[in-house]
């Protein structure tokens, strides 16, 4: 078991999360549950908070999960020594769309899944694109302007970089980058960085501020940016939520097809809304 500082990252296969007994607490489940919200986006586009990974599960069953950091917190008390695990996870479906959770508990297990649950409440929409003056690829693959990020002492700079370069930064700040479908950028940071909670969190912030910058029309046709996933998983309304995660490739449908599916996938053409295939 690893520390603060060790670079600690697990990837598990762990089981599909059942919804045969889900009851939505929220408006949003009941909208995504009834079939009115089919795609991510829709669901962001209502405004109202996503409050239940479940609802992640459904329209974004693709993600996949990595351990940042996994901390063992001693304290002494009267009865004894009591030992806590504060873990950090990262969640992405590596087309635009990355969280970052944290939790505690008395167990690595249990707050595995707990800090999971909590990344998919966090989940951000990305904006990749072009924005490197040495690549004149056309391709959203890095990032499309500089980003910064700061949490504790852990400053982050994030720049766009041609394509073939990779993630230039840090393991901790790859993994999240590479989660949110970015392939290429330049990363230069400052403090303390091997403290990992900060160097994830800042990471995360400099993500989410390019999702919250505004750009003009013609920016976004210079620099080919996109806003979320190009590929859009659309549930089909009625469909039973236990088949959340169908495939997305010809093969594996073609493997899958005694099955029935959940979701299409939809290709985008540039908006953030995708046809159906």
């Amino acid at each position: 078991m690893g520390g603060r500082g060790r670079n600690v990252r697990e990837r598990r296969e762990r089981q599909p999360r059942s919804f045969a007994d889900w009851k939505p607490k929220t408006k949003l489940g009941r909208l995504v549950l009834k079939g009115d919200v089919t795609t991510f986006d829709d669901a962001l586009a209502t405004g109202f908070p996503v409050r239940e990974p479940e609802i992640v599960d459904i329209l974004l069953p693709e993600l996949e999960d990595e351990v940042l950091d996994v901390n063992m917190v001693q304290r002494m008390t009267d009865s004894g020594r009591r030992v806590n695990f504060a873990i950090t996870c990262v969640v992405g479906n590596r087309d635009g769309f990355v969280g970052l959770g944290r939790a505690r508990g008395k167990e690595v297990g249990p707050a595995i899944r707990k800090a999971i649950d909590n990344a998919k409440i966090n989940m951000i929409r990305v904006k990749r694109g072009c924005g490197s003056w040495e690549c004149g690829c056309f391709r959203s693959h890095s990032l499309p302007f500089k980003a910064f990020g700061r949490s504790g002492s852990v400053d982050v700079t994030l720049k766009p970089a041609p394509q073939g370069v990779g993630l230039a930064i840090g393991d901790v700040a790859k993994s999240v980058l590479r989660l949110a479908g970015i392939t290429d950028a330049w990363g230069f940071t400052k403090g303390h960085t091997k403290t990992t909670v900060n160097y994830a969190i800042g990471t995360f912030e400099a993500l989410r501020k390019t999702s919250t910058l505004k750009v003009r029309p013609e920016q976004a046709e210079r620099l080919k940016i996109r806003t979320g996933a190009e590929k859009v998983f659309v549930r089909v309304p009625g469909a039973p939520p236990e088949t959340a995660g169908a495939p997305a490739t010809p093969g594996d449908a073609e493997a899958g097809a005694a099955e029935p599916a959940a979701e299409k996938p939809a290709e985008r053409t540039g908006t953030q809304e995708g046809e159906e295939k």
